[in-house]
């Protein structure tokens, strides 16, 4: 990839370690993120600090907030390392413009665009339509190491629902 090289080369390494945010919610953010290793969790609280996680962020993904970053308003989530995590940080206008000149990186940013709107739509899906037994069976049969590294906290925070009634289902 072609994008992805561009951000390796040009972009700055951080080295985040576990439970370190790497933005927060309210904050403004003009950065995306190259994840090279590690695992995230992405984001929203509400006023009272309930915690919903709105995805899980591997390895060879590229993350930020585009309402953040290209509106410059502040971010509606926050991104959390779940384990030592290496990023490539580099600025979102950056890429944008690079990806006027450049006809293969704006077709690989046009890509990661459907693929991150395509993830969207079948969350929403999930979220609105199958029951959190249905919903954990999905992340289970998707990623199944995924499920394995995570916490059950985590896995109920992002079905929406409990960790005890995430105990029922599994043990259902």
């Amino acid at each position: 990839m072609e994008l992805q090289s561009y951000i390796a080369q040009n972009g700055t390494t951080l080295n985040i370690e576990k439970g370190q945010q790497v933005f927060t919610q309210g904050e403004l953010c003009e950065h995306v993120y190259l994840v090279k290793t590690g695992l995230l969790k992405a984001f929203y609280l509400t006023e009272s600090g309930k915690e919903t996680i709105k995805s899980f962020i591997q390895s060879g993904a590229i993350i930020g907030s585009l309402n953040a970053a290209h509106c410059q308003v502040p971010s509606t989530f926050s991104l959390e390392a779940l384990e030592q995590c290496r990023l490539v940080q580099i600025s979102f206008s950056e890429l944008l413009s690079l990806s006027k000149e450049s006809i293969s990186i704006s077709q690989e940013f046009i890509q990661i665009l459907l693929s991150l709107s395509l993830k969207k739509e079948r969350r929403e899906f999930e979220l609105l339509t199958l029951s959190a037994s249905q919903r954990f069976d999905n992340l289970r049969n998707t990623d199944p190491e995924l499920v394995k590294k995570l916490t059950q906290n985590d896995i109920a925070k992002y079905l929406g629902i409990t960790p005890v009634a995430l105990s029922r289902i599994k043990h259902q």
